[in-house]
């Protein structure tokens, strides 16, 4: 699941204009990671030249900013939407190792791909707050960014092979 969440980041980086502009605080080669404490799944990113974020298939290594999470339970909790990112830093289930408006920065981009890949119902679950789309825009970026994670699952597996 990690790998679908950092992928959809990776694409909604390259196609949304509201994330695209709050990511372009962060410098170029700015790397981010989230992982699950104390050795489960994680994903990083690296910003591009173009200020788009690109997924890393290696998540080892020292990030800038990473966001852990404590326990895989909590983690399955957040990534079934079952919890919000903000409740889940509200009890304490969640470590930020860098600069908290950096975090703060990662989560909004976090909460706009849910509002765009889920549906709302669930969506509004997901986040603390639901932002302002209409149902086209919905639709179409949401295609957009699952025809790119679709993509770069299929570039991967060529260059695997």
């Amino acid at each position: 699941m990690m790998q679908v969440v950092g992928r959809a980041l990776q694409a909604i980086s390259q196609e949304d204009n509201e994330i695209q502009r709050e990511l372009s605080a962060f410098p170029e080669n700015f790397t981010f990671a989230m992982k699950v404490l104390p050795s489960g799944p994680g994903l990083m990113l690296r910003k591009a030249a173009d200020g788009s974020f690109n997924f890393l298939s290696d998540s080892e290594g020292e990030a800038d900013l990473t966001i852990y999470i404590k326990h895989i339970e909590h983690a399955f909790r957040m990534l079934s939407f079952q919890e919000s990112t903000a409740t889940a830093f509200a009890n304490d289930r969640m470590v930020v190792d860098g600069d908290i408006s950096s975090a703060v920065r990662m989560v909004r981009a976090l909460n706009r791909l849910e509002a765009f890949i889920l549906p709302k119902l669930l969506a509004e679950m997901a986040i603390k707050e639901y932002p302002s789309i209409t149902l086209p825009e919905k639709l179409i970026q949401g295609a957009r960014i699952y025809l790119r994670v679709a993509t770069n699952f299929l570039s991967e597996q060529r260059k695997a092979a």
